[in-house]
């Protein structure tokens, strides 16, 4: 009879135990949205969306990146997206390894040295679809910007090329530490390309999404300055809650790749304009220029008005997510430098310029530096 009651005992305590830590990952674990994600939170504050992590303080495209951001308040981390030889999704910001890893010292590699064009671009050096992602994961990332971010320099080859699936699993990871939802908005690069060298990329980037809890459920924001792309993934996915698509856009006459690469003729310039927006939001949720198409500079390289796009992208029911604000005098408009020369991190120029174009309406934007994009939204 004693056994009998210990072992009652023991399992009553047990399903108190399952119970009460149910209840603890219940109420510890971040809430997801239920209707269209546009926001994070139930506010009119802009969403802080991390260009390639916070990557004006680390690497870009690496875990550390992508952590600091976290940290330091990012709403969502940027992973932009390229294909290895044998189909893995990594977080690049275009095909071409030379200028962010250290693959040019490695004499291993040496006999992978070649030139490519893409997306209109001749590159001569080391390309993703030349390498397994085994193979990629011996090299290590370092800072693209090293005259400029020359403190970056100090993570040097400290750091390896993460997958998607990675990135996924630590983010997921990231917001139950820390009680709070992480959206993850990728980029698909150079479709075209990648399709046009026999490695398509959308349904497997499709396939990793839907493979993790994590990403079936958190917000999530796929961009693409391309056009088919992104109507594709509009007929495969769906409108599903949780994910919502981005026009990548330039306030310039050049027309997307794939546009290019059919022989078609729609042009960014026209993409920006009141008519252009309402063929974007027949397949995308999300239309993103670069900052000075929202305001433009004069040639005193100081802001001049605002344009109507953000009333217009409006109108046409779309949202703007605008890219990038970095913190350097140099990526600064003339209103906002100090005098400490031009590749000087400048704080409080950088909280103020996200300022004047958070009073036009945005309703997200990129920054390399999530602190201060935290700042200049909570400020």
């Amino acid at each position: 009879m004693a056994a009998v009651l210990l072992s009652q005992r023991s399992q009553g305590r047990r399903r108190f135990l399952k119970a009460t830590a149910a209840g603890a990952l219940m109420a510890a674990a971040p809430s997801f949205a239920q209707g269209k994600v546009n926001r994070l939170n139930a506010n009119t504050k802009p969403l802080l969306l991390a260009h390639r992590g916070a990557s004006a303080v680390r690497p870009e495209h690496t875990l550390a990146a992508y952590a600091k951001a976290i940290a330091d308040g990012a709403d969502y981390v940027e992973p932009d997206l390229v294909m290895t030889k044998d189909g893995v999704l990594v977080a690049r910001h275009e095909n071409y390894l030379s200028e962010t890893t250290d693959v040019g010292t490695r004499p291993e590699f040496a006999n992978r040295r070649t030139v490519k064009t893409i997306d209109g671009e001749t590159h001569d050096g080391w390309f993703v679809d030349d390498f397994t992602f085994a193979e990629l994961k011996q090299l290590r990332a370092v800072e693209r910007l090293a005259t400029i971010r020359s403190a970056n320099c100090a993570y040097n080859g400290q750091f390896q090329i993460p997958s998607l699936e990675e990135i996924i699993d630590f983010v997921a990871a990231e917001s139950a530490t820390r009680g709070r939802v992480i959206g993850i908005i990728p980029e698909l690069k150079s479709s075209t390309y990648f399709a046009s060298v026999g490695l398509p990329m959308e349904d497997a980037f499709v396939s990793t999404l839907l493979a993790h809890e994590y990403s079936r459920r958190a917000p999530i924001e796929i961009q693409s300055f391309e056009v088919a792309n992104l109507k594709y993934l509009r007929k495969k996915l769906g409108r599903p809650k949780n994910m919502t698509l981005m026009q990548l856009v330039l306030n310039t006459p050049e027309r997307p790749s794939d546009v290019a690469a059919a022989n078609g003729r729609t042009t960014f310039a026209h993409m920006i304009t009141p008519a252009g927006m309402r063929e974007i939001a027949q397949y995308a949720d999300v239309i993103a220029p670069p900052t000075r198409a929202v305001i433009p500079l004069g040639k005193d390289q100081r802001l001049t008005a605002p344009t109507s796009l953000v009333t217009d992208a409006h109108q046409a029911g779309l949202l703007v997510h605008v890219w990038t604000f970095r913190p350097e005098n140099i990526f600064l408009a003339a209103d906002f430098r100090n005098d400490a020369g031009m590749h000087a991190r400048n704080e409080a120029g950088s909280i103020a310029e996200m300022k004047r174009y958070i009073e036009t309406g945005i309703d997200g934007f990129f920054s390399d530096d999530s602190a201060l994009g935290r700042l200049a939204i909570d400020t």
